[in-house]
């Protein structure tokens, strides 16, 4: 019996769907795929992600945690909404759209056509120096391969139906950790960390960790009021028990959404937002446009910036988005550096299906309704000086009103009986009518085509 074994390639199990890995970190999508983009291609597992939303006019912060819902329930991941009504909030997310899956199916056929139609041949022709430049785009665009893996792409218009959430409720897929109806002993903090912690420890894990199925902890009005009286030193200590309880358990990743009172530095104090990007692995603050008119008048195509403290950087020393970020735009020498001095500004918007995270560009000077045409030339017409007198009146200019003469014939009026007669004299005005100057046309010799008016 011959001792020679075939050598047999030892496969990797494939990752969940959702979920895909990089390096040795497991990442999932957030539901923006401009968002993924941001922190370096999405979430990954064992991390937590921060939104910080200090405008109270707005709900962009608790948007952003609906499309983390959404995206998980579309995955069928697990998903535990920490919240007063948990199960309103997940009632009121949006969904996919009815022809979703036409529409890939579609394009991906109408993008084969087209490949096999333009082999040999281009329908525009252009420079060549101009040929091999890019289109130019202010977000990440769409792919619809990457998008039947990784993120599915939602539909504001839509809400999810009721069946997937009845249906996710039943199977354990989907839980809720109620701030209402938990027990009032001790700090809310403390007791929403002893709730994820059982949650956690009661979810078998398969031998390959990215074969398990993630678990999505959404948190999205952190120190609301339903939180009760919590101070800044409390969150603190949540932010680190929870950063702590993730690493124990590679599987499950947080996204929290601060309230709008809490996501300012009059609320923690000196630094607070420095302090928690440091007990948090991705920190991003959504400054909307909504408390301040200016702004929204200088961007009038975008809803607010975006400010990033912290990056997510698992088993490395830099983040990987400052090397896969296409929004960034940050060059290989000021990543060298270690900086971001080549760092695009960044802003988002959100239109009527979808929220979109781009690049912040300047509009064209003036605005987008600045007049393009000549204005024509104003005339210029005597004006009312007020004076200390009132009987003094303004210089009329003779060139600017015509001149008006008037002439009244008035009769002879009899004198009455012991009166004396008095004779009126009115002074004679005539009426002249300015004439209007004849135009004259000049010929160019040099420009036969061109004429003067």
């Amino acid at each position: 019996m011959s001792s020679f074994k075939r050598k047999v390639s030892t496969k990797q199990a494939p990752p969940f769907p959702g979920t895909r890995t990089y390096l040795s970190s497991t990442i999932t999508s957030t539901g923006i795929p401009s968002l993924d983009d941001i922190l370096g291609g999405g979430l990954p597992l064992s991390c937590t992600s921060v939104i910080l939303a200090p405008d109270p006019h707005s709900a962009y912060g608790e948007l952003v945690q609906k499309y983390a819902i959404a995206q998980g329930l579309a995955w069928d991941h697990r998903v535990c909404v920490v919240d007063g009504d948990p199960d309103a909030f997940v009632r009121g997310c949006m969904w996919l759209s009815p022809t979703y899956e036409y529409a890939k199916s579609a394009s991906a056929d109408t993008d084969e056509g087209d490949d096999a139609g333009n082999d040999g041949q281009d329908t525009i022709k252009i420079a060549w120096r101009y040929k091999q430049m890019k289109q130019f785009a202010t977000s990440v665009p769409a792919d619809v391969k990457d998008s039947e893996q990784f993120c599915h792409t939602m539909n504001l218009t839509h809400r999810i139906p009721e069946s997937i959430v009845a249906k996710a409720t039943q199977n354990g897929t989907l839980s809720f950790v109620d701030l209402n109806t938990a027990d009032s002993k001790g700090p809310s903090t403390i007791r929403v960390i002893d709730q994820l912690s059982a949650l956690l420890r009661g979810i078998p894990v398969n031998p390959p960790a990215a074969t398990t199925r993630p678990l999505r902890i959404v948190i999205p009005a952190f120190g609301a009021f339903q939180w009760g009286d919590i101070t800044s030193e409390d969150v603190l200590v949540f932010l680190h028990s929870l950063r702590a309880l993730l690493r124990d358990y590679p599987f499950a990743c947080a996204s929290i959404t601060f309230s709008p009172h809490a996501s300012a530095d009059a609320w923690g104090g000196a630094g607070w937002i420095q302090k928690i990007g440091w007990f948090s692995d991705a920190a991003i603050t959504l400054s909307a446009f909504t408390g301040d008119p200016a702004l929204s008048a200088a961007f009038p195509s975008h809803h607010g910036l975006i400010h990033i403290h912290t990056l997510p950087a698992p088993h490395s020393v830099l983040p990987p988005s400052d090397k896969l970020s296409v929004l960034r735009g940050l060059s290989p020498s000021a990543v060298s550096a270690g900086g971001g001095s080549g760092e695009n500004n960044l802003a988002f918007k959100c239109t009527r299906k979808r929220l979109i995270f781009e690049t912040l560009h300047l509009d064209v000077e003036g605005g987008i309704g600045e007049r393009r045409t000549t204005p024509s030339t104003p005339m210029d017409i005597g004006t009312h000086v007020h004076e200390h007198s009132p009987n003094q009146t303004a210089p009329i200019p003779s060139a600017s009103i015509a001149a008006v003469s008037v002439t009244l014939e008035a009769s002879p009026v009899p004198a009455m009986p012991g009166t004396t007669s008095t004779e009126v004299d009115v002074p004679s005005v005539t009426i002249e009518k300015l004439k209007k100057p004849k135009k004259r046309v000049a010929f160019h010799s040099d420009k036969p085509d061109l004429y003067d008016f």
